[in-house]
């Protein structure tokens, strides 16, 4: 076997193999002994078929896993002697294959982007602000109130009344779309809170000002991308009977507010809200510490970058903001979408920080328990009520999933790694100022 340079220009590296047509057929001959005490053929006992029959019965087979096997042994012992790391899978095709016969030597070309070498990071020269919120007794008060309208009811409203936005409004209704009736389009007592966006765009601003009893006819037309393909972009009129309207009253702050949220009391209510919020408050300090920290990271240290990897991550920045621009999409079947500059140089900051994260938590060792994979998986899975064991099994079957979820969990512990051996100073700040700091994080 013999591996030889072709390319080495920057992190590119190419090289060609060569496995000769003896060491492939003593590869192809180890591979049927091993498989031969385990054949059964017609006139022979088991494990007793000439090798000569096997071959001729098997060995086209096996060559295709003998081939790939040498290729594949090649390459572990080329990456070994060399200490290249491929940036990602490298590109194997057979040089004159439609060409090659059995019982010749074979080549193939390899190509690959190596990663480059990482430099250390000085963390004695990073010095970081850590936000430190409390809940103050307004945050407290404010969240209570949001609570309150949370749980708050409804009241019928004076008799002839008319209906407001944030009223609720209790109707019969059906639909009809050139005069039929359409399955779905029907319903009773149904209440609808005006100004909700519950229902089709404009159909619950046609019931503002409507009174109990009224006979209300709402023309409305359904979105083009609606769900139901049959009625999509079609125009549609509800014929509404408004049976009740009702007025809306926010809860008492009280006792009985906090036996609904799960509280003993007020007082005992107010202390879970007070740490929720500084709960919130931490999470958003340490997104603001995270950005300043990769700031200062990726100033500080400079390497050449994979251009395969650059590419991909650009793309799939494009790709994502694409599909932000444009929700009604849910598909793939658009046009290619060509990053801009402005992609591929956040692309390159997103690459350059993932490989010196993971470059750091590599030497030092740093890796995400079993537990902690589990405590992560268990809490996405939460989010899928009643298929938490149905989600969970998904999990453990899909590599590719249980890597988009090790992967933040990695993130986060090299980052606490590097906090904890950088000098941290806390800052005070009050709570709009905080969310000014996360606000201007969407803006970088």
């Amino acid at each position: 076997m013999q591996v030889t340079e072709t390319l080495n220009e920057g992190l590119k590296r190419g090289y060609t193999i060569t496995v000769t047509a003896t060491e492939l057929d003593a590869k192809v001959t180890e591979k049927l002994m091993e498989a031969a005490p385990e054949v059964e053929m017609k006139g022979f006992r088991k494990g007793k078929v000439p090798m000569a029959l096997l071959r001729k019965q098997f060995g086209a087979r096996i060559l295709g896993d003998a081939m790939q096997e040498a290729i594949d042994t090649a390459m572990q012992e080329h990456l070994a002697s060399s200490g290249d790391r491929p940036a990602m899978q490298p590109k194997v095709e057979m040089v004159d294959g439609e060409n090659w016969k059995e019982g010749q030597d074979f080549t193939v070309s390899v190509t690959y982007e190596r990663l480059p070498e990482i430099p250390g990071i000085e963390l004695g020269g990073i010095t970081l602000e850590r936000v430190v919120v409390k809940a103050d007794d307004a945050a407290i008060a404010e969240a209570l109130e949001g609570l309150a309208k949370n749980a708050q009811i409804f009241e019928d409203r004076k008799k002839g009344a008319k209906s407001k936005d944030g009223d609720q409004v209790v109707i019969d209704f059906k639909g009809s779309v050139d005069g039929e009736a359409f399955e779905g389009g029907a319903a009773e007592d149904y209440p609808l809170v005006l100004g909700s966006n519950s229902f089709i765009p404009g159909f619950e601003a046609q019931l503002v000002g409507a009174k109990a009893g009224d006979e209300v006819s709402v023309n409305v037309s359904f979105p083009e991308n609606y769900g139901a393909q049959h009625l999509a972009g079609k125009d549609a009129v509800f014929a509404c009977t408004v049976k009740a309207v009702r007025a809306p009253k926010a809860a008492e702050i009280d006792d009985e507010l906090a036996k609904r949220f799960g509280a003993e009391d007020l007082a005992a209510l107010k202390t879970q809200v007070a740490q929720r919020l500084e709960a919130e408050y931490a999470g958003a300090s340490r997104a603001i510490l995270k950005r300043a920290l990769l700031d200062q990271l990726d100033a500080q240290v400079k390497f050449d970058l994979p251009p395969s990897l650059v590419a991909a991550e650009a793309g799939q920045i494009a790709h994502t903001l694409w599909h932000e621009e444009h929700p009604e999409d849910h598909g793939h079947n658009h046009d290619a979408i060509e990053p801009s500059e402005e992609h591929l140089k956040l692309a390159e900051r997103r690459v350059r920080l993932g490989l010196l994260l993971a470059e750091l938590g590599r030497t030092e060792k740093i890796e995400v328990t079993d537990a902690e994979m589990t405590q992560a998986i268990l809490a996405q899975a939460r989010e899928y009520p009643g298929q938490e064991r149905a989600f969970f099994e998904y999990v453990q079957k899909n590599a590719q999933v249980q890597q988009q979820i090790r992967a933040p969990l990695f993130e986060d512990k090299v980052i606490d790694f590097i906090v904890a051996g950088v000098t941290v100073n806390d800052k005070a700040m009050t709570k709009q100022e905080l969310e000014a700091a996360v606000e201007a994080l969407d803006e970088i």
